[in-house]
């Protein structure tokens, strides 16, 4: 892989998975592995399910580290058996660890979606990229023989891959763990996600959620509970929030909203163009992103009698309140977030302008507000 050409594994300004040591919030999970460990009897094939950004593919790494550097309770040679552990802690300083961090260890492959001959990334795992596993189980045995795979995400394989790596599956090699990471497991052959136990990952809480961040060298905005509001639980999302401006977008987002219906033509023409400028192709995403959460959040007012907390923005609760007052209100944005979400994926996918897409958009809202009175 080329060196600016950021791994498919990783978050956008956030460490890869490999250089982080803890999971935040993710301890059932944990739970159920080390359970099946200390058993005698681990699966080989894993699917970690849950939230895009919640600590899946962190959780496989430390998998993969802890396997490769825990002899299993037969495997230890001792007469007594060792006590079962109970975390999933591998010191720093561990050999394995060291080898893992410099993207050195014999005993692990990884599969992502890789890059072409003309250097672009992929948009899908192709068969190329499972088949060579197969010359990785090929290689000599090394401590103690277990080999970890770790396939991220699975969604993103195509049929063929899917079904090269079904065959894996189906006739294991020994003393071999697959672990597959999943944003959306439907998507997956149901043979896949038959001949493999699930781990269900959840969104973070907002205190798991700032030791994550933490961890991961990111700066707290001055309300952490607008962020966790808006990041619904995922790392990943609060990342991409922070590194591109989200908090301050959804707040703009809100007082242009705050004028309905008698929308502030410029400050919705200036959202508007900021999307469109050059290389602000990520910013336009969050921006349709972050509309869907406002729209959510209007029909969740309407329908319970009050804003979700905490809000995500200064003076939310109060636009929110009265743009939806009713549960007749709450059916009707519900209904405009349906359509204005159809409407804006297709914008993206025929590449139309950006900014006369998000006009569009805002002028569509407004139109519903204006049944509010």
């Amino acid at each position: 892989m080329t060196d600016d050409i950021l791994p498919p594994d990783q978050v956008p300004g956030a460490p890869h998975p490999r250089q982080t040591q803890q999971v935040f919030g993710q301890d059932a999970a944990e739970g159920e592995f080390l359970s099946a460990f200390a058993s005698g009897r681990l699966h080989h094939g894993w699917l970690l399910t849950g939230p895009r950004g919640v600590g899946k593919a962190t959780l496989a790494w430390r998998i993969a580290r802890f396997l490769l550097a825990t002899p299993a309770p037969q495997e230890d040679g001792l007469f007594e058996a060792p006590p079962a552990p109970t975390s999933l802690d591998v010191s720093p300083d561990h050999p394995v660890a060291h080898r893992m961090l410099a993207g050195a260890e014999p005993g692990l492959a990884v599969v992502t979606r890789s890059v072409n001959e003309k250097d672009k990334m992929r948009n899908e795992i192709v068969a190329e990229d499972i088949r060579k596993l197969g010359r990785f189980f090929g290689l000599s045995a090394t401590d103690g023989g277990r080999r970890v795979v770790i396939v991220d995400t699975a969604d993103d394989m195509n049929v063929t891959a899917a079904n090269a790596l079904l065959k894996m599956l189906e006739e294991p090699p020994a003393r071999t763990t697959l672990l597959l990471v999943s944003h959306q497991p439907s998507r997956l052959l149901p043979t896949i996600r038959s001949r493999c136990r699930t781990l269900r990952l959840s969104p973070l809480s907002p205190p798991d959620m700032q030791a994550a961040l933490a961890q991961a060298g990111a700066d707290l905005p001055p309300n952490p509970d607008h962020l966790a509001a808006l990041a619904a639980g995922s790392v990943g999302e609060a990342i991409r929030l922070l590194n591109l401006g989200g908090l301050d977008i959804y707040a703009e987002l809100i007082g242009i909203l705050g004028t309905l219906p008698r929308l502030d033509r410029q400050r919705a023409l200036a959202l508007a163009e900021a999307s469109a400028q050059r290389g602000a192709a990520d910013r336009f995403d969050l921006l349709l992103n972050l509309i869907d959460i406002a729209l959510s959040r209007l029909a969740l007012t309407g329908a319970t009698g009050m804003p979700p907390s905490p809000e995500a923005a200064p003076d939310e609760p109060e636009t929110l309140r009265r743009l939806s007052n009713s549960p007749q209100m709450a059916r009707r944005w519900a209904e405009v977030a349906a359509a204005i979400s159809a409407r804006a994926r297709h914008g993206q996918a025929v590449n139309l302008d950006p900014a006369a897409l998000v006009l569009d958009t805002v002028f569509k809202i407004q139109d519903s507000a204006g049944q509010s009175r």
